[in-house]
């Protein structure tokens, strides 16, 4: 029979006495610090907010004055003696910073305030320094307000770094400093900025009137937002109107046709919107047609209602240029073999034009000015810009700037109008003067051997001589 062999025993009853007390000496310090409150490693951000600066919203600008609130919790067993705030590079900030600045205790709720904590402030850079007088109670609930502060005008977001002192000299870090959204300003921006800080402006807008309708600030604010309505509004123009000249040449001339259908046709359509206002013409297109089941973008649409209104003006302002244009020249143009067509194109059409751009000017600056209805359909040209922000600010003065771009078209195209027209009245005056026995006539017989006919050049309205003789050896 085999024996189990018997190995001496590790440890000996006395050891694992020893050991059981050890770990229960071990158990029990574990329970006791997990009784004690653990101290906080840092002093946590409970937010970091940015007062908004401008005219109207929650946003914050750069390059705009604002004030940043910190708030924060300490732990139970930190008294707090300096705190110090890192803002991004490039902020700037006030001369009265450091005299504004302030610190409050409040309690943990943040539902009571316990008073001003004084302290020292100072500005290096970028930084701004807190240093209390005496350390803040431990455990306490802070709020740090600084005034005057810019932040740069790129804007973007803001991201603060902090950190604070103890009583015994150690500097810890502020934790969870949230970043700053501040929104970039324009150039435009910077000087409305400058202005409403300026003395004159203030006085200037002290006046009811000139405050309602020559607010400099709402100028220089509102001049790039009414910009853009005024490319539209000469987009608009310059789309429409070389669409309008065909087709108001090809209704003058359906006028003066010789078939009746055509004639009344023209007539039918001119005397209609001629004599509708325009106003009236855009909302039928703008409202009827999309009843009609016809839908149309608001742009060409636009486009679409000054070209025809325009047109049926065009029609009668050629039609005048044709028939102003004396019977010798088209007696002339036959005579020398052109049939109707080619004299309508290359004789009478060319001394048309040249005789109504003036009044082609004057229908361009009027057409110009029409863009200004279409505002009331909501299309975003001068006046629909500027009427937005009216009702943003209350001040008539976006309408006054909305005006001068007008006027910059208009008051040139004047200036041109006036040249051309003296320009050929005294052309004409000219060439009367040139006249008499020997003036050119129309048409002009030599001999049998051939003819000599004095034609009115298309541009310049002077006689250029055709020689149609046949060569000597013929």
């Amino acid at each position: 029979m085999n024996k189990t062999p018997c190995f001496p025993p590790v440890f000996s009853g006395s050891a694992l006495r020893a050991l059981g007390r050890l770990a229960s000496v071990v158990l029990a310090a574990m329970m006791l610090l997990a009784l004690v409150p653990a101290s906080a490693l840092a002093l946590d951000t409970a937010k970091c907010t940015a007062r908004p600066n401008g005219s109207t919203g929650s946003e914050v600008y750069g390059g705009t004055e604002t004030r940043v609130t910190w708030e924060g919790q300490a732990a139970a067993d930190e008294a707090i003696t300096g705190l110090s705030i890192v803002f991004p590079r490039g902020t700037t900030f006030n001369d009265d910073t450091t005299g504004k600045a302030r610190i409050t205790l409040l309690t943990a709720d943040q539902s009571q305030r316990l008073g001003f904590l004084d302290a020292d402030y100072s500005l290096d850079g970028e930084t701004f320094t807190a240093t209390l007088d005496e350390p803040a109670q431990a455990g306490g609930y802070l709020r740090v307000e600084i005034y005057g502060v810019f932040f740069p005008v790129a804007g973007g977001e803001m991201a603060l770094n902090g950190s604070y002192a103890l009583e015994d000299g150690t500097t810890l870090p502020v934790e969870d400093i949230q970043p700053l959204t501040v929104t970039g300003v324009s150039t435009t921006g910077q000087i409305t900025s400058w202005l409403s800080d300026q003395e004159w402006v203030q006085a200037w807008n002290s006046n009811r009137f000139l405050r309602m309708f020559l607010n400099p600030v709402i100028i220089v604010d509102s001049f790039p937002i009414v910009f853009q309505g005024f490319l539209m509004a000469v987009a608009i123009v310059a789309i429409a109107f070389p669409l309008a000249i065909p087709l108001g040449l090809c209704l003058s001339l359906m006028r003066m046709a010789k078939l009746r259908v055509l004639r009344g046709l023209a007539s039918l359509y001119v005397n209609v919107v001629r004599g509708t206002p325009l106003f009236l013409q855009i909302y039928i297109a703008f409202f009827g047609l999309p009843l009609a089941g016809l839908s149309i973008d608001k742009f060409p649409l636009g486009v679409i209602v000054l070209a025809m209104n325009s047109a049926a003006y065009l029609c009668e302002i050629f039609r005048a240029g044709i028939q102003s244009i004396p019977a010798g020249q088209n007696e002339a143009a036959r005579s020398l073999g052109m049939n109707a067509a080619q004299t309508m194109i290359f004789v009478i059409i060319p001394q048309t034009v040249r005789r109504v751009i003036p009044t082609m000017t004057s229908e361009f600056i009027l057409l110009y000015k029409d863009t200004s209805m279409l505002a009331a359909v909501g299309v975003m040209e001068v006046v629909m810009y500027a009427k937005t922000i009216v009702a943003s600010t209350g001040s008539i003065t976006p309408y006054i700037v909305a005006a001068c771009f007008y006027l910059v078209i208009t008051l040139p195209l004047a200036k041109v109008v006036g040249r051309l027209e003296a320009r050929l009245a005294g052309g004409g005056r000219r060439r009367k003067r040139q006249g008499g026995a020997g003036a050119a006539r129309p048409l002009q017989g030599t001999d049998s051997a051939g003819v000599t006919a004095y034609v009115t050049d298309a541009l310049t309205s002077q006689p250029v001589i055709k020689n149609d003789a046949p060569d000597a050896g013929r």
